[in-house]
């Protein structure tokens, strides 16, 4: 039978992921996944695709705080209520009102990047809804609440490409393991503890895979987005994973098995 095997979430969209243990899952994903956002002074968002370093940066989310660490930056502490003022965001198409915080927090994040940003904050409520299913929330994530991807998916394609690739690079929330490769895709409901998760749309891949999780530095060999290229070119582009959404929410721990229902 299926088994969870790992819980990742990125309280700020594009930063390095936090593995968890276990998380409640509800209609807009893992708590505080992609709850925040760095975006440019227009509210557009800004990812590695363009900003690599952003992989370089941690987080540690609290009930009241949010805490940012990164290379060669003194550590920044900022209070969820201090996100009070309303600002507008923009996540590829979708425009959104979201949130924004103290000065502080953009002056550290411009300082790093070396380019002008801001940090936005999706609230306690997102205003941001899946465009395919509008009575679904979202957060600032691409375009669905959830990723998963099979491990051996990730070993089939390390084995295709001859070097090995961490799960990390491809920034799933649930990594699924004892089934074979590209299981997943055949996949229509899934539970996983009292949670039910639906499928809903095979992830297309972008140049995001090319960047290291922990050096973010881009690979010169453009893989593993070329390999995929070459065995898992589908309609709309290059996929890997699934995205699915929550139909019952609940709580989910590593180790779970999960349970195919359709």
């Amino acid at each position: 039978m299926p088994t969870l095997t790992a819980l990742y979430r990125y309280p700020v969209k594009s930063i390095h992921g936090e593995a968890l243990t276990h998380s409640l899952v509800a209609a807009a994903g893992l708590a505080d996944d992609r709850a925040w956002l760095v975006a440019d002074r227009n509210g557009r968002f800004m990812t590695g695709r363009d900003w690599p370093q952003l992989v370089r940066i941690r987080a540690e989310v609290a009930d009241a705080t949010l805490t940012l660490r990164a290379p060669g930056m003194p550590d920044l502490q900022i209070a969820r209520n201090a996100f009070d003022t309303a600002h507008p965001a923009q996540v590829w198409k979708d425009e959104f009102g979201a949130w924004h915080g103290p000065v502080e927090a953009d002056r550290w994040l411009s300082d790093y990047l070396g380019s002008d940003a801001r940090l936005l904050y999706t609230g306690t409520a997102p205003q941001r809804r899946i465009r395919r299913l509008p009575d679904i929330p979202l957060s600032f994530a691409d375009g669905y609440p959830l990723l998963l991807i099979g491990e051996a998916s990730r070993r089939q394609l390390s084995d295709w490409a001859g070097q090995d690739f961490a799960m990390t690079r491809f920034r799933p929330n649930l990594v699924v393991d004892d089934a074979e490769p590209f299981a997943e895709d055949g996949w229509t409901r899934i539970r996983i503890g009292d949670v039910v998760l639906r499928m809903v749309k095979p992830c297309t891949r972008c140049v995001f895979t090319t960047v290291d999780p922990d050096s973010g530095e881009k690979s010169a060999d453009q893989e593993p987005l070329r390999t995929l290229a070459k065995h898992r070119k589908g309609e709309g582009g290059v996929l890997f994973g699934q995205n699915a959404i929550t139909e019952i929410a609940g709580r989910i721990e590593v180790g779970m098995p999960v349970d195919l229902l359709d």
